[in-house]
């Protein structure tokens, strides 16, 4: 099985998405497509300058996994040029960011707190699931009105294709969760790609919540005996 790519962090949006050769009409042509991760080391390294291992930073990936990326751009645009196709600029494994932050996250009504806490099954009796980003699913529970005593709203939402993932299981676990419009997470054990997504996305991350119930978590969480994260707690690549 092929191994999941990395999110790169993208800065700006493509200006234009589709360039062809002038004359020729669409249906003659050939097309040729570039990745939005592509245009942005194109951006990087030929715009701004910068070296690999500067770009790779700005991408939040490996110098060589920069460097395989930036090789696939400039084959795809020499490819254009010297052969008259078309470049159409699409997909990709990306994050944009806008002024520094993952624009990935929901719009969330700004008066309604989500808690989502990684469970291993799909009720409040359920344990906790210790794992964040393999974790088998999630329950979520919506506070109206921003008001932590009131009755929530319980829903589950399912984790399993992350949680099949041989890389990029917390990347994709935010996006989840990002989607569900999710303001705060509950969990056991946080790794640093993983905890650095929620923080752009704004989500709240409490950690260490395993060894009880879900319900248990969500009450500490509800009487304010939890202290929010500002670190992950689980290096990468150490096993739970």
């Amino acid at each position: 099985m092929a191994r999941p790519k990395h999110c790169r962090y993208v800065e700006r949006a493509p200006n234009a998405c589709y360039f062809k050769p002038c004359g020729i009409p669409f249906y003659l042509l050939d097309e040729v497509r570039l990745s939005v991760e592509g245009l942005e080391a194109l951006r990087l390294s030929d715009i701004e300058g910068l070296t690999a291992s500067e770009a790779a930073l700005r991408v939040r990936v490996s110098r060589h996994s920069y460097g395989r990326t930036l090789a696939e751009a400039r084959k795809a645009v020499a490819e254009a040029l010297v052969h008259g196709k078309a470049l159409r600029i699409e997909g990709g494994s990306y994050v944009l960011l806008q002024n520094g932050h993952s624009c990935f996250r929901k719009r969330r009504p700004d008066t309604m707190i989500t808690v989502a806490i990684s469970s291993e099954g799909p009720t409040l009796e359920d344990m906790v699931d210790s794992r964040y980003g393999r974790a088998g699913g999630f329950l979520l529970a919506s506070f109206a009105d921003n008001d932590l005593s009131k009755e929530p709203e319980i829903a589950y939402l399912d984790n399993g294709d992350a949680q099949i993932m041989a890389q990029g299981a917390g990347i994709a676990t935010t996006e989840h969760l990002c989607n569900a419009g999710v303001t705060v997470v509950l969990s056991g054990y946080v790794g640093p790609k993983a905890f650095e997504a929620l923080e752009a996305a704004g989500i709240d991350v409490y950690q260490d919540m395993d060894n009880m119930t879900v319900g248990q978590a969500l009450d500490k969480f509800r009487k304010g005996e939890c202290t929010k994260a500002s670190a992950a707690n689980h290096e990468s690549g150490m096993p739970l």
